[in-house]
């Protein structure tokens, strides 16, 4: 049998300046992608201070405090929760003597080893490279006094001319990783344009990471698909799937909607990686409507809401129709729950199934609102027209009439006044 995977053993360092309202969430939040690391919380430092010191983030002493604590526990890396620049980094390693890292780093190691596709693993080395490009520059100025005056390499120190040939590298690599992310881009812009074209409505899961959207997901899959096949991961972890996910959902009487599953959002979601999942976040620009999910369960679901809407308008998407999903109901105390579900809200349980039939008509409702109803008759000359809203109308009618087919549906208003022509009545 082969030996498990031995856990790091880290200690977290959390640092109270005041500009965060929910500290101790983020604490707890940082515990848990630490755990989703596979790494194992021995401890918990904080520090509640009024300004951040230059050379340590913490204080002198907090410093000292934090080396015998991760010496005594025998730790094998520390964390801070906060991003640290290259010489608050350099000097917290030297001081501790253990490796140290920052919330940044860790949500991109979360990030690099769930990364499945070829295009998220593009994405997340984007990322990567970018936050160590930004250290290394900072770096390098630290070392500029090596050098000459003239600029030249030959005129650089050793420290210096290492920083330039490793900045160079990640240059020419950041160069390749756009353009393999450009080939990508256009596949799946092409796949959208033919998504768009066919008119089916288009509906994306957002919101916090492991509030249940994939377990949402699955749970249309199975009301409508009966497909295990066509199943999303589904896992209690932060960030259990980056890849976003695209499903053909046939609800019934031919009214169908394309639902996606993105990648999950959170506090202090590093800009590099919404930067970097941009192009993977455009089938949520492109959604007809967004399904807010947000963990009913946690007393701060409003946080959840706030960061879900924050990084919604970073990447142009926050303007479009939304249904608030506030899910795990089954966890939630009866008292808890409101008894009346809103025009644009519902409690339910994606788990049990409670309220998934409403959130289905929901759905419906929605993103049928722009559909009428109307009578065509098409020439057997002109049936690809017909076999259009075949395709992508509900059709309520048909007959082979000695004129041509007759075809009364629900379409789309604008298909309706595109075939104008046609309409008969």
């Amino acid at each position: 049998m082969a030996e498990m995977e031995k856990k790091e053993r880290v200690i977290l360092v959390c640092a109270d300046t005041g500009e965060d309202e929910n500290f101790e969430r983020s604490v707890k939040e940082l515990e848990e992608l630490a755990k989703a690391c596979n790494m194992t919380v021995e401890g918990v430092v904080t520090q509640k201070m009024g300004s951040v010191s230059k050379a340590f983030y913490i204080g002198r002493g907090k410093v000292q405090e934090v080396k015998e604590y991760a010496k005594n526990l025998e730790a094998d890396m520390v964390i801070f929760d906060n991003s640290l620049t290259p010489s608050q980094l350099r000097n917290l390693q030297k001081e501790v003597e253990k490796p140290v890292m920052d919330r940044t780093a860790l949500i991109l190691d979360i990030f690099s080893t769930r990364a499945k596709t070829r295009e998220a693993k593009l994405q997340v080395e984007t990322a990567r490279l970018q936050y160590l490009m930004s250290r290394l520059v900072g770096m390098h100025d630290a070392l500029t006094r090596q050098g000459g005056a003239s600029g030249s390499m030959s005129s650089k120190g050793a420290g210096e001319k290492k920083l330039e040939l490793d900045r160079r590298k990640i240059e020419k690599r950041l160069s390749e990783l756009r353009r393999e992310l450009e080939e990508v881009s256009k596949e799946r812009k092409n796949q959208s344009k033919r998504r768009m074209n066919a008119r089916t409505p288009k509906v994306a899961l957002v919101g916090y990471t492991n509030a249940g959207k994939s377990t949402l997901m699955n749970a249309m899959i199975d009301k409508y698909l009966q497909d295990e096949e066509k199943k999303v991961l589904e896992k209690d972890m932060l960030f259990a799937t980056l890849d976003t996910t695209v499903r053909s959902i046939d609800m019934g009487e031919n009214r169908e909607i394309l639902l996606s599953d993105t990648v999950g959002f959170i506090h202090k979601l590093p800009h590099g990686l919404v930067k970097a999942f941009r192009s993977t976040l455009e089938e949520v620009k492109n959604a007809d409507l967004l399904l807010y999910v947000v963990d009913y369960s946690d007393e701060e679901y409003r946080q959840q809401i706030k960061v879900t809407e924050e990084t919604l308008l970073e990447i142009g998407a926050a303007n479009i129709p939304a249904v608030f999903v506030y899910n795990k109901a089954d966890l939630c105390e009866p008292g808890q729950l409101p008894k009346v579900t809103g025009d644009n809200r519902i409690y339910m349980s994606a788990k049990t199934g409670q309220g998934l039939e409403e959130l289905s008509q929901m759905i419906l409702d929605k993103v049928y609102a722009q559909y009428v109803q109307a009578e065509f008759l098409f020439p057997y000359s002109q049936g690809k027209d017909a076999s259009y809203f075949m395709e992508n109308a509900q059709v309520l009618e048909q007959e082979y009439a000695e004129g041509g087919i007759r075809l009364k549906v629900n379409c789309h208003r604008a298909d309706a006044g595109k075939y104008a022509e046609f309409k008969v009545g």
